[in-house]
């Protein structure tokens, strides 16, 4: 459904949009008329829901089962309150940040039973969660509902970022069914620069704004790698 025309004061709001070749009325008129659902409010959500909520995401739809912990606030720059439901949070943050972007609140796990009926609907999701199980399960539904999935995941000083189109390789071509969480390091028993969830949960957002207003090429089939340490960024093909 298309969006409502924008308002004068989302004109002025969007200006830097609005002016920017590429972009444009009808890039902004796209982010106005998406809906888009963010798994997970933690590291990666929290950059990625406030630069979503920032840009003008019409329709933005998060789930996270989660409560703030005070270890969460090193990085999970979105939250500052001990004890709120993440998801809550999230949609103060944005609603605060944006009043006129539509939030919708999932405070659950999202599982196989209920991932297709929450994704439904939605143009686009982003994964930030930090388990292969979840994961898999957000790709699978993904591919099944035919929406685009961007997938970001981060360890120590380390981070990567691509995207699964519906007719692009899939996620099974990264993670085979034989890989599980045993298999990847923890943030609590690795530890996490908190910085690092900013460069790669801000490199998540600026490939959602891509695959929605059709601006460049997308990370499809490709996956773009920080090495937070020596500040280098790597790319392969899969």
């Amino acid at each position: 459904m298309p969006a409502e025309p924008l308002s004068p004061e989302e004109t002025r709001r969007y200006a830097r949009h609005l002016v920017l070749k590429g972009m444009g009325g009808s890039g902004q008129q796209r982010l106005k008329a998406a809906r888009v659902l963010v798994v997970g409010a933690g590291g990666l959500g929290s950059p990625v829901i406030a630069y979503l909520a920032g840009a003008g995401v019409g329709a933005l739809s998060v789930i996270d089962h989660d409560y703030v912990s005070l270890s969460n606030l090193q990085r999970q720059v979105i939250h500052s309150a001990v004890g709120v439901g993440k998801a809550q949070s999230a949609a103060g943050f944005a609603h605060a940040l944006n009043p006129h972007v539509q939030v919708e609140v999932h405070a659950e796990r999202l599982e196989r039973e209920n991932a297709r009926a929450i994704m439904a609907g939605h143009d686009l999701v982003l994964d930030g969660t930090d388990n292969l199980q979840t994961r898999r399960v957000v790709a699978e539904a993904a591919r099944e509902l035919q929406i685009p999935l961007v997938s970001g995941a981060v360890s120590m000083f380390d981070g990567q970022v691509t995207v699964f189109a519906p007719d692009g390789p899939q996620f099974e071509a990264l993670y085979p069914d034989g890989a599980d969480d045993g298999d990847l390091p923890s943030c609590e028993a690795t530890g996490i620069l908190g910085p690092l969830v900013g460069v790669i949960g801000t490199l998540m957002a600026m490939e959602a704004i891509k695959v929605i207003t059709g601006i460049g090429e997308p990370l499809i089939g490709r996956v773009l790698t920080y090495d937070g340490k020596d500040a280098r960024f790597s790319e392969f093909a899969f």
